[in-house]
């Protein structure tokens, strides 16, 4: 442990707690580059060798999408940490490369920036807008829905439309027009479009060099993989069943940021291609630590390593969970949310 770090006493109060992580803050220039360097360039090579061994067998260059998903889904979560101007100390630079990352990753950088920041600030609030996040009901707004609505979100909290389906939608469709903020100005139309003209613009130039089917071969797989690995690390970040969901009166950002996020404790390599993004709840409570410095606040203070704590095992039966109960305040299953109670179906 750091003799330097300051003791945080996670029994105080999280307003306090954040107040102690500010040394972490500082992002480091030649660590931010190493970083990007160590995932653009496998990312590149992985590519390349997909392509290269099309001719040796379709199911072979398949084996290589695993890891190059791998690496896509570690730069997106470069550029998360772009969005919060923690990668690099200056904005200008957080910002550009966070745009030529999304150009990668589908997604534009701008107007995502700005949703995030909408799902920090109210993330875990029953009473405000769930923008940016998994839409999750309470068991008495599920019950209050017509029977087609509580089918319909039955289909949609299902694990092959949550991680399947809607992960193709949101990146190769949604992302495509700025969905949600059709009426907020130019920023968003300037974020999308800008963003899709490079897209067609990348991929254009790339069908010329190799071929619109070998393009698709190798692209499509990635794309998908990641994209579905990306939305199962988000919704482990919030949906597990010990969360923490507030009506307006009794939220505050401190409490929701500390006990409403994650620890999902993975294994070190899988860690490693999520840049560190499972220690949620520390960067929920200071979002500009780079994720390269979250392990160094466990390292420094390994009470935080048990606040929320979801093991690989644990996220696996979370898929369950569905609804949150504001009696027993936890998330529950449809099953244990008709439960009778006294003799009576909740």
């Amino acid at each position: 442990m750091d003799s330097q770090a300051p003791t945080i006493d996670i029994t105080a109060e999280p307003r306090a707690l954040k107040r102690a992580l500010g040394e972490y803050r500082t992002p480091r220039l030649a660590r931010s580059v190493l970083e990007l360097t160590v995932t653009v360039i496998p990312l590149a090579a992985l590519w390349l060798l997909m392509w290269g061994t099309l001719s040796a067998g379709y199911w072979l260059g398949l084996l290589f999408a695993v890891p190059a998903a791998g690496f896509l889904v570690r730069l997106f979560m470069i550029q998360h940490d772009c969005s919060h101007g923690s990668f690099f100390r200056s904005r200008t630079a957080n910002d550009w490369v966070g745009r030529a990352i999304g150009v990668l990753t589908l997604t534009p950088y701008d107007l995502w920036r700005h949703s995030h920041a909408l799902h920090h600030a109210h993330s875990g609030n029953l009473d405000r807008p769930r923008v940016g996040g998994i839409d999750t009901l309470t068991v008495r707004e599920f019950r209050g829905l017509p029977r087609t609505q509580r089918l319909l979100y039955r289909l949609y909290r299902h694990p092959l439309v949550l991680f399947g389906v809607g992960p193709t939608y949101l990146f190769l469709l949604d992302h495509r027009l700025p969905v949600g903020f059709m009426r907020a100005g130019w920023m968003p139309w300037l974020s999308t479009m800008s963003t899709n003209a490079a897209i067609a613009l990348l991929v254009t130039t790339m069908i010329w060099l190799v071929g619109m089917i070998p393009f698709l071969l190798v692209q499509l797989p990635i794309t998908l993989l990641a994209s579905s690995i990306g939305v199962w690390l988000f919704y482990v970040q919030h949906q597990f069943e010990d969360t923490l969901w507030e009506h307006d009166d009794d939220w505050t950002f401190h409490e929701a940021a500390l006990h409403g996020s994650s620890h999902y404790d993975l294994p070190a390599p899988l860690r490693w291609f999520t840049a560190n993004i499972g220690i949620h709840h520390v960067h929920h409570l200071c979002s500009r630590i780079p994720s390269y410095r979250l392990s160094d606040v466990l390292h420094d203070h390994p009470e935080l390593r048990h606040i929320g704590r979801v093991s690989l095992r644990q996220s696996l039966a979370s898929v369950r969970l569905v609804l949150w109960d504001e009696e027993q305040r936890r998330l529950v299953s449809f099953a244990e949310a008709c439960r009778p109670v006294n003799g009576q179906v909740r």
